[in-house]
């Protein structure tokens, strides 16, 4: 077997259809495509979304709502998951338990704008925890432990003026 005598098996490839070659070809004159038209002239000629000019979908529904750029994005962090920290060694319950703690902790990777504490999950050690805010059923559970919720303004990332 040498280099050029390598070929595919017989039927493995199909010829392309070359269009516009002649009428003998079957394929001639108007290549297939028919008379005229934008169908004639484009390779898509409609977009997808189109209904044959019937009021399309994206225009017969309304358009609602909004998003609020201004909105406080706000890290979640359940007391069970700090229960859970605290059973692992990796968080101190004798310190006080802020966003920077909870980071070294690996509970939250980044504190966007604040820390928000909820309640799912029990909590048995008794925490001084320093949030952005806190839901009632979560502060009900780390004073029922013994501990306190702290809450502190949201942190701002206008510079401070004097």
């Amino acid at each position: 077997m040498k280099l050029n005598e390598l070929c595919d098996n017989p039927g493995a490839r199909q010829a392309r259809k070359r269009v516009g070659r002649g009428t003998g070809s079957g394929l001639g004159k108007t290549a297939g495509k028919g008379h005229k038209g934008a169908k004639a002239r484009r390779s898509n000629p409609k977009p997808r979304y189109f209904e044959g000019g019937q009021m399309p979908l994206y225009r017969r529904l309304p358009k609602g709502g909004f998003t609020n750029v201004f909105k406080p994005d706000y890290v979640v962090v359940n007391v069970g998951s700090l229960q859970r920290a605290i059973d692992a060694g990796k968080l101190d319950p004798t310190r006080t338990v802020d966003a920077e703690a909870m980071i070294r902790a690996g509970l939250v990777r980044r504190v966007r704008d604040g820390v928000r504490l909820l309640a799912k999950g029990q909590l048995s050690a008794a925490l001084t925890v320093e949030v952005v805010g806190a839901s009632q059923a979560a502060q009900a559970a780390v004073e029922k432990a013994g501990g306190k919720i702290i809450l502190r303004g949201a942190p701002s990332s206008e510079p401070a003026t004097t």
